[in-house]
């Protein structure tokens, strides 16, 4: 009786110790899990698409990740991949910059109809994971026009059925872009009302604000106001402080965020980590000559009572501001001329035979807004601010990038450059936060905040979107100059368990996944 005891006792041990087969096995990782932790040692096994329980495992595939750091893949919580996405479905900018997840349909603007979009994105797969907002000013667009007017009740039944409609279908949250049209002519009650459908569905309000310079704090308040009105979470956008005058004041509109916190408002901000935004060159023309659309704007600007009093009124902002020059404002993208992309207005003025002069400048401006507009790079920001920012525990980082065609246009360079130059810049070099810090930033938190269920950690169970990176070399190299340069250091990318990118180089592999709110699980 002992002997048959003993000899199943054998047995167990030997079948609790014997490898199990994975897909892929990480060796020899020094691991940073997303929670914000120190980092480990520990071996990785994956199957199915899946992060699998310690143990001892053979594998199909070994990566050995002696030397190099192993993370969760990224999450970049605002992008605008729409109308890149099928150009470029291997989203090499982002993957090579260790991105694995992006959220889109930000500032105000998706797809409307996202179950379509979603089963578009399904069928043609992309290298990354897919969530998306439903964007206020295509809902308003779409009941309105671009009219500066209020909705009717009737209307504002119309675009909260929309709203209502897209968190069925998937959408993560409603987004506001209060700058551009039509949504800059959106009063705050329109957006509460909004707002508390996208609520009863779990959704989150990320809002680019009315103002993000001369008027920051008040736009802050508006968003908290409509947090709280409605009771939503909210997304601040691309957190900043624009304009010289207003250098300095990231001090008070972070502590906004900190007591609306402490009121228990859940309030997050995200950052891009430079002192340059763009966007477009519209946003440098007053409101009100935007209402209506393209072909009223063009009919102003080529009514000379109309075109002076909006010059005059750009003048004199510019004058307030103590500008002599429109030097800051760089083209990314003017598909009229794309001889003048990468030029800043000043240049471009003196290019087209004016005098160097700020009222000739903004006489440029309009000149360009009339011949169809292009996409800008504005220079506005202070160093410092950036910095202050960005050691705000409950501060995100976002790209606000498309899926970029390589060699087209002059674009901002965070679209290849984000999350690379936080490791390197600001962790590395300067040490503005840690390591482990700046992980759970780009990984657990966003993940979190948008209910992106398994993602953003390294836990058995969880999809194995995986980053493994060497943190002595990790860099940034696009420039203003020439953006068109993919980060560095990204030796491997995983999405839901497929290598991506294999030794710095992208495998083509498209294993992305849409990734939908809570009311369409």
């Amino acid at each position: 009786m002992r002997k048959i005891l003993f000899t199943g006792a054998l047995l167990l041990c030997y079948t609790l110790t014997q490898a199990q087969q994975c897909d892929l096995l990480i060796k020899n990782a020094r691991i940073i899990d997303g929670t914000g932790n120190n980092w480990y040692y520990g071996d990785l096994a994956i199957a199915n698409g899946k992060i699998l329980p310690r143990g001892t495992y053979t594998a199909t595939k070994t990566i050995d990740a002696k030397g190099l750091t192993v993370a969760p893949g990224f999450i970049d919580v605002h992008t605008h991949i729409e109308g890149d996405e099928f150009k470029v479905p291997t989203a090499d900018n982002f993957i090579l910059d260790g991105v694995t997840t992006v959220i889109t349909g930000n500032c105000g603007s998706s797809n409307p109809d996202l179950a379509r979009y979603f089963y578009k994105l399904d069928s043609t797969k992309l290298a990354v994971n897919v969530a998306s907002f439903i964007g206020h000013n295509d809902v308003r667009r779409a009941i309105i026009g671009n009219s500066d007017r209020k909705p009717t009740p009737q209307e504002q039944q119309q675009m909260e059925a929309m709203v209502e409609k897209a968190m069925r279908d998937g959408a993560v949250g409603l987004s506001t872009g209060l700058i551009y049209l039509p949504g800059m002519y959106a009063k705050t009650e329109e957006v509460v009302g909004l707002a508390k459908v996208a609520a009863r569905y779990n959704g989150v309000y990320a809002t680019h604000m009315r103002n993000e310079a001369d008027h920051v704090t008040e736009a802050i308040e508006e968003a908290l106001t409509i947090g709280r009105q409605a009771n939503i979470p909210v997304e601040i956008s691309h957190f900043k402080v624009g304009g010289k005058k207003n250098w300095g004041n990231s001090k008070q509109t972070v502590a906004m965020v900190e007591k609306a916190r402490a009121e228990g408002i859940e309030v997050t901000i995200d950052q891009y980590p430079y002192t340059a935004s763009s966007t477009s060159l519209n946003t440098m023309v007053p409101d009100w000559a935007l209402s209506g659309g393209r072909d009223s704007i063009v009919h102003r600007l080529s009514t000379p009572a109309i075109r002076k009093k909006i010059a005059d009124e750009m003048l004199a902002t510019y004058k307030s501001r103590k500008m002599k020059h429109l030097d800051y404002a760089v083209v990314a993208y003017f598909k009229t001329d794309t001889t003048l992309n990468g030029k800043n207005i000043a240049e471009i003025n003196v290019i087209r035979g004016n005098k160097p002069k700020l009222k000739e400048e903004v006489n440029t401006v309009l000149t360009m807004v009339q011949q169809g507009g292009a996409g800008m790079v504005f220079h506005s920001m202070n160093e410092e601010d950036v910095k202050y920012i960005m050691k705000y525990p409950f501060n995100m980082f976002a790209s606000d990038a498309s899926i970029r065609e390589f060699n087209v246009g002059v674009p901002h360079p965070r679209g290849y450059g984000t999350n690379a130059r936080v490791l390197g810049k600001y962790v590395r070099d300067e040490k503005v936060i840690s390591l482990e810090e700046a992980i759970r930033r780009m990984t657990s938190l966003p993940a979190q905040k948008f209910h992106l269920t398994g993602r953003g950690l390294l836990l058995p169970g969880y999809y194995a979107d995986i980053v493994i990176f060497d943190p002595a070399t990790v860099t940034d190299n696009s420039t203003f100059d020439k953006p068109h340069q993919y980060s560095s250091g990204f030796k491997y990318v995983l999405v839901n368990g497929e290598v991506t990118v294999d030794e710095g180089k992208h495998t083509g592999v498209r294993k992305g996944v849409v990734l939908k709110g809570g009311a369409a699980n």
